[in-house]
């Protein structure tokens, strides 16, 4: 398989929104009915809308505004949550992947630190192949599952459709009895 560079010019931010469908196939694996959600990464609000639907209660932040006013502005990478005082019941978001996906690795250690719950993001589906994650993956009792999303997320309206697959991992609470993650299959739903 080529790799190539996208066609599209960057969006400032790393501002991708995640389509509905994507975030619903996480949460037909993931119960946050009587969770408290951070989405951290929350942008013109999609992956939040659609996890209002199903969490208790859902609190949004990101750097700036997007027409979408959130609950804090907040730089998940460069501040400190004491800022915040949040505990959340989890973290789910589609976090900035950075160069060589360093962003994205830092996104996954904060949230682990920030909450004792639930943790899931959405990356690349490769993101698992990297030898300096292991430590998030392989080696972290905490990490659950890798749901691979079968169907392509469309970033650019418009577009024909992605030319990179995604997945979500998802990290739980610490266990006194870990077992081995799960991988798992999910596209948009059959009517």
């Amino acid at each position: 398989m080529t790799l190539r560079p996208s066609s599209f010019p960057p969006r400032p931010n790393n501002l991708y929104e995640t389509e509905p469908w994507a975030t619903e196939a996480l949460l037909r694996h993931v119960d946050i009915s009587d969770k408290t959600i951070w989405e951290p990464a929350a942008g013109r609000h999609k992956m939040a809308r659609v996890l209002a639907r199903r969490a208790l209660h859902v609190i949004t932040s990101d750097i700036v505004h997007y027409e979408v006013r959130h609950d804090h502005i907040f730089d998940f990478l460069q501040q400190d949550d004491h800022e915040m005082m949040l505990r959340p019941d989890g973290i789910i978001t589609n976090p900035p992947y950075g160069p060589q996906n360093r962003d994205a690795v830092r996104f996954c250690e904060l949230a682990l630190q920030r909450t004792h719950g639930i943790v899931a993001m959405l990356m690349t589906a490769k993101f698992d192949s990297g030898s300096t994650r292991s430590h998030l993956l392989r080696d972290n009792p905490r990490f659950r599952a890798k749901i691979v999303l079968v169907d392509r997320i469309q970033w650019f309206p418009g577009s024909y459709g992605g030319t990179e697959d995604h997945a979500w991992f998802v990290w739980g609470p610490q266990s006194p009895f870990p077992s081995p993650p799960i991988l798992r299959y999910e596209g948009k739903a059959t009517a």
